[in-house]
């Protein structure tokens, strides 16, 4: 698991001095490039497999996933979560923002907001 070997080498003491100003998150993408370079894959194929594996595909039922992958999707999702936000202190942060979205196209009714003839 490169997750882990990456874990490991960051804190392990011999090689802490060497490593500070290296993020987990390139020692783990170096793992996983040498991981498919090992198994004969290309460089571009390597950062191609290791860019799918750290983005949220919107088409994906994640109720499929066993909890190892579903955790993993949740902290792609924190991360992204995290960059995107807005904190106070931005110098862009709006604190009340209020959008009219347009009404161009009818409204697709659906069936369990019609009322029914029945009552509950």
């Amino acid at each position: 698991d490169c997750i882990l070997a990456a874990e490991q080498l960051k804190n392990n003491p011999r090689h802490k001095a060497y490593l500070e100003g290296v993020s987990l998150r390139q020692l783990q993408k170096l793992y996983s490039l040498l991981k498919g370079h090992l198994g004969g894959e290309s460089l571009a194929e390597s950062l191609e497999k290791f860019r799918q594996e750290e983005t949220i595909d919107p088409e994906e039922d994640l109720n499929k996933l066993d909890d190892k992958e579903l955790a993993k999707r949740k902290s792609i999702m924190d991360k992204v979560f995290e960059k995107n936000r807005k904190k106070k202190d931005d110098p862009d942060f709006i604190y009340d923002i209020e959008v009219e979205f347009a009404q161009d196209e009818q409204l697709e009714s659906c069936g369990w907001d019609v009322e029914s003839g029945e009552e509950i």
